[in-house]
């Protein structure tokens, strides 16, 4: 997949990109390339992968849910920027925070935010277990994302408590959806959310099958989730 492919493949969609947003992307591609020489950014450096496996996937959370609002949005476990960066440079009013905890992978991210010139995008050097502790944090994103993180009972306790109530909690899964779910099913309800749909899909070009879960919050989650760092891990709700 090349930038015109990708574009179009957007627009069949009804996901529209600027000139602006297509040379974002293919600045994002040359970032992500000539850093991940240094550092362990990403197994996927072709340019066809990026935007299929990185870039299109990224984005996918769009096709069934309306990030046209003014939403404020918290992507645990960002990695490269994935997927809230793509998302931001599709929907540029996104207010995006991102939490990861490897300062490396935040030194890469402070600059493509720069290069790409990205407003209302703020970066956390956190765990996500203390973040979600942190005064202003807690239960107040109107969306939440993850992507290749961890199982789902793991990551509704990292995740949920930030959503805000009414909001939405998006974890993006590959084939084994269905299996982790049913384990999942025991901390979304405990930690007051409930799921609201599943949508699956494959990605261009038969590169995989692609899951997205989305996790509306009902209840307020219980003040004492999430558990210290590591906790979540070695014990997640059964």
């Amino acid at each position: 997949m090349e930038a015109t492919q990708f574009q179009t493949m957007l627009e069949e969609r009804g996901i529209l990109l600027s000139s602006r947003a297509l040379g974002q992307f293919e600045r994002y591609y040359e970032l992500l390339v000539e850093w991940n020489e240094k550092m362990n950014l990403t197994a996927i450096t072709d340019k066809p992968g990026v935007y299929v496996k990185h870039f299109f996937d990224s984005v996918s959370p769009a096709f069934y849910y309306d990030f046209s609002a003014p939403l404020a949005l918290c992507d645990v476990g960002s990695g490269a920027g994935f997927p809230s960066l793509p998302l931001k440079i599709c929907f540029p009013h996104l207010r995006v925070s991102i939490v990861d905890s490897l300062q490396k992978r935040i030194r890469f991210l402070e600059h493509l935010i720069t290069e790409l010139g990205l407003a209302d995008v703020a970066l956390y050097h956190e765990r996500a277990e203390t973040f979600a502790r942190q005064k202003g944090m807690r239960e107040s994103f109107d969306v939440v994302t993850a992507r290749a993180v961890a199982r789902m009972p793991v990551l509704v306790e990292l995740c949920l408590p930030l959503v805000k109530m009414g909001g939405t909690f998006i974890a993006m899964k590959a084939a084994s959806a269905p299996e982790e779910l049913k384990e999942g099913n025991k901390a979304i309800s405990v930690l007051g959310g409930e799921v609201t749909a599943t949508e699956t899909f494959t990605l261009p070009f038969d590169e995989g099958e692609r899951t997205i879960i989305f996790i509306q919050k009902m209840r307020k989650t219980p003040n004492q989730y999430p558990r210290k760092p590591g906790m979540p891990n070695k014990q997640p709700i059964q």
